[in-house]
């Protein structure tokens, strides 16, 4: 009979490093994550909160969409964006 094996055994006896090394998140990556999430219900809170006004409704939505924008650039490259901070050879 055969032996199916869908995914190679991984140790995770050093922890959460283990963990987020498998998912493939450094401590940065995960800040930043949490940081888009963040902004992204801000700009969330903002599109819900539009007024009756339709000029002023139009410049909240905007800025909300803008936000938003930036929230989700954030969540994808935030990491490549700030490992050229972090990476700094003095």
């Amino acid at each position: 009979m055969r032996k199916f094996n869908l995914a190679k055994p991984v140790d995770m006896s050093d922890g959460f490093k283990d963990f987020f090394d498998t998912i493939g998140l450094t401590g940065g990556g995960l800040v930043t994550k949490g940081i888009a999430a963040v902004i992204a219900v801000i700009a969330v809170r903002m599109l819900l909160q539009l007024s009756n006004d339709p000029k002023g409704a139009l410049r909240k939505g905007g800025t909300a969409i803008g936000t938003l924008f930036v929230a989700v650039i954030l969540a994808l490259y935030g990491d490549t964006l700030f490992s050229t901070v972090t990476d700094a050879k003095g």
